[in-house]
């Protein structure tokens, strides 16, 4: 019998057809909408006299568009006319077609990445698609997730499946214990680093390794997530007991009896001993170290402690952008805005240890530094666990969910000029505001430079606090 990767045992076993030999036909469990690539969807369909044909397996959310000024819960309001009109338009179609939304006041509101996983709704061996890029994120869970475009949105909800392009596999192995200070967000910059942001392009990436086996189902989350900064179709990672206990900690429709059954089908998820896979790169996490972009491309990143190298001076534009020089060091950059939150970094553990860093700190003058949790439920359960106070009396802003600063498409932007420590996923030009200028970072360096007031390596600080 024929070896399979993981990747490809999840698209035969979504197959319909096979088209020709780049192309199948696959089905789709779960599909997931946003208010800004949806509209043209619902109107092909009724132009077409066509409906929604599995409406139950669609899930509507308002993200992008959404202010999250902290107002009480209810109370939300979309004052910019074209987003409401957005928000709108994708209520009157949900309504319409019976599709589950979570609208602007729902209270389990938040980031779709965010909240399809921790309700359940995302298990192994799923195929989940949304018109947004970072569904890689889903892979986490062992489950197939990639992003679609607009005409694709109203192929699925017409027919739910997709006429499909199938991708090469590419293996990242990481080994070793990561570093204290580091995180799984420094591990991925230096991975796109070192492969570059078109290093996966046309890949299903599959990672594996003792370091990513000993991350938590959220730090697995981030890994994913981040995987298409370096052009990933989808990202996986093998289901395994970490992987279980989310999903039965989360999906809380499954009786003891059906979570037997389910975990039994999961176990056959892993690529076979002997699976080819056209790229593999192997990486020691013990080389990692807070990582921080320079530049306007997530892969123009350096270990804090480090210089941007003098190649960087073929990347002018990237440089003039953000105001840098090759050679030059970033710790002790002065930064303006602090931005903890995204699909990347919103979830309760980046929050837990963001709160342990400035927890007895306060925000350094002239730094305007916000939290926005990732969903409204990780908004309640950090202000059960006091995370939410330690934000506050620190100074920061503490918001209501949303994706907020990731993307510039709500009203929490930078000013032009802004430098902002950033625990998004993209530091394109304008990304969170005309002329604002991003630097990825952990959540712990993040909540480092919000106390400095500047680029600093959250390593420092923490000798320095358990010297006090």
């Amino acid at each position: 019998m024929q070896t399979r990767t993981l990747y490809q045992k999840l698209v035969d076993s979504h197959t319909v057809s096979r088209l020709d030999e780049q192309h199948v036909l696959l089905y789709v469990d779960l599909h997931i909408m946003n208010e800004y690539t949806s509209p043209q969807a619902f109107a092909g369909l009724r132009a077409q006299g066509r409906t929604v044909l599995r409406p139950r397996q669609q899930l509507a959310v308002v993200s992008h568009i959404i202010p999250t000024h902290p107002v009480q819960v209810g109370q939300r309001v979309i004052f910019d006319p074209p987003s409401a009109l957005q928000a709108t338009n994708l209520k009157k179609n949900c309504t319409e077609y019976g599709i589950k939304l979570l609208d602007t006041n729902d209270a389990e509101q938040g980031i779709e990445h965010i909240i399809a996983p921790e309700h359940g709704w995302v298990r192994p061996g799923m195929v989940v698609l949304c018109g947004d890029s970072h569904t890689t994120t889903y892979g986490a869970l062992g489950a197939l997730g990639f992003g679609i475009g607009t005409s694709e949105v109203e192929h699925i909800l017409a027919t739910q499946t997709l006429v499909y392009r199938l991708a090469d596999n590419m293996r990242i192995r990481v080994d070793g214990e990561l570093p204290v200070g580091t995180s799984v967000k420094d591990l991925v910059l230096l991975i796109i680093s070192r492969i570059g942001a078109q290093g996966a392009r046309g890949y299903a990436v599959e990672f594996c390794g003792s370091t990513i086996a000993a991350l938590s189902a959220e730090a697995r989350m981030t890994l994913c997530n981040m995987a298409v900064e370096a052009g990933a179709r989808a990202a996986l990672i093998r289901p395994d007991a970490t992987t279980f206990a989310y999903i039965k900690a989360h999906a809380t429709d499954l009786d003891e009896a059906a979570y037997a059954q389910a975990q039994q089908d999961w176990q056959t998820l892993y690529s076979d001993e002997d699976a080819a896979f056209e790229v593999d790169h192997q990486f020691d996490a013990r080389e990692v170290a807070p990582y921080v972009t320079w530049g306007t491309s997530p892969d123009q990143a350096i270990p804090v402690n480090g210089h941007i190298p003098d190649t960087a001076q073929n990347d002018n534009k990237a440089l003039h952008y953000m105001g840098l020089s090759a050679g030059a060091s970033l710790l002790g950059l002065p930064i303006e805005r602090v931005f903890i939150g995204s699909c990347t970094n919103g979830r309760i553990e980046d929050l837990r240890i963001a709160a342990g860093i400035i927890a007895g700190q306060h925000v350094a003058n002239g730094v305007r530094a916000m939290v926005v949790p990732g969903s409204g439920a990780v908004r309640r359960q950090a202000e059960q666990e006091g995370l939410a106070d330690i934000f506050i009396a620190a100074g920061f802003e503490w918001r209501q969910p949303g994706c907020s600063m990731c993307l510039a498409m709500n009203d929490d932007v930078l000013t032009p000029g802004e430098r902002c420590a950033s625990t998004t996923n993209r530091n394109f030009e304008g990304r969170q505001g005309r002329e604002g200028r991003t630097h990825l970072m952990s959540p712990a360096m993040a909540a480092a430079a919000a106390i400095r007031g500047c680029i600093s390596d959250v390593r420092d600080l923490a000798k320095e606090q358990a010297h006090v």
